[in-house]
């Protein structure tokens, strides 16, 4: 496995390695569900790449972005074991150099969800997966259903901008109580952590009405408030029921939809997602 930091040193390295070459954009603290896009990409690509960086511009004033866990040395150990030929750990000067000035900014799809919590998240996050793009040029990429507003800005930034490369976005891994995988995680105390598994118990109450039959978008957000108010640790931010694809909230009835939240367990923002009902062939492709 070949580590590198610098932008001429990656280009080098880049060279040599076979087509196609998968990609998995990571800012570390690497758990199971980061290996699982490795495992995807390591199925499907000669070759794997991995970018491990703590994107600054993703991060808002009152956010965890000196706190957020790191641990490269246990990172470079894991992806080692996964057979990952090339790594890439650029610095904030490397990416972010004196002087810069350009910005990439993705409109309607950033605007409700997280990008009403979180001004200015997704314009760091865009910025610097197109850089990661530019700079690696890999065939396909690999991102987590977990972020699923991060995949759906990632891919209308790809189309916008003609990447040549397929954005492939894969299942969320789960503790087994059904906790999404996070390198937030960590953050929760044994009470909080206990109390967390209600996020996915409310998906799964909302899954299971609407298997029953409800379609009533405002019920199955009810639902998943109903669910969330049990838990008396938990502090409720948002719940949706939005279509997959232009994250915009569903009134009436729906046959398929993107069901989301974002809880406070103390100070730790946990946040998770399920996708309700039929899609296309086009969809289960992108949302897999």
């Amino acid at each position: 496995m070949h580590t590198v930091t610098t932008l001429e040193d990656l280009r080098a390295a880049r060279a040599g390695l076979s087509a196609p070459l998968g990609l998995v954009p990571t800012m570390g603290y690497l758990h199971a569900g980061h290996l699982s896009l490795v495992s995807a990409a390591r199925a499907e690509c000669a070759s794997v790449a991995v970018s491990i960086f703590v994107n600054p511009t993703q991060f808002g004033p009152n956010e965890d972005l000196e706190a957020y866990p790191r641990d490269l040395e246990r990172d470079l150990q894991l992806l080692d074991a996964e057979g990952v030929d090339l790594v890439w750990t650029p610095t904030p000067q490397v990416m972010y150099p004196p002087g810069y000035q350009t910005w990439v900014s993705v409109e309607e799809v950033t605007k409700p969800l997280e990008g009403t919590m979180r001004p200015g998240h997704f314009r760091g996050v865009a910025t610097v997966v197109a850089k990661l793009f530019n700079a690696v040029q890999p065939h396909k990429a690999y991102f987590g259903q977990k972020d699923a507003q991060q995949a759906a800005v990632i891919r209308q930034m790809a189309r916008d901008m003609d990447f040549p490369l397929e954005i492939v976005v894969c299942p969320t891994l789960r503790e087994p109580d059904g906790l999404a995988m996070s390198s937030r995680n960590v953050y929760l105390n044994p009470a909080e952590r206990r109390a967390a598994v209600v996020l996915y118990q409310a998906l799964a109450a909302a899954r299971a009405a609407f298997e029953r039959g409800e379609r009533n978008a405002e019920s199955l957000r009810q639902v998943m408030t109903d669910t969330l108010n049990t838990e008396p640790l938990a502090r409720l931010q948002y719940v949706s029921c939005a279509h997959p694809d232009t994250l915009q909230e569903l009134e009436g009835p729906v046959d398929h939809a993107l069901l989301s939240m974002a809880v406070y367990m103390g100070k730790t923002r946990l946040i998770d997602n399920i996708i309700l009902g039929y899609l296309s062939p086009t969809d289960e492709k992108e949302h897999r």
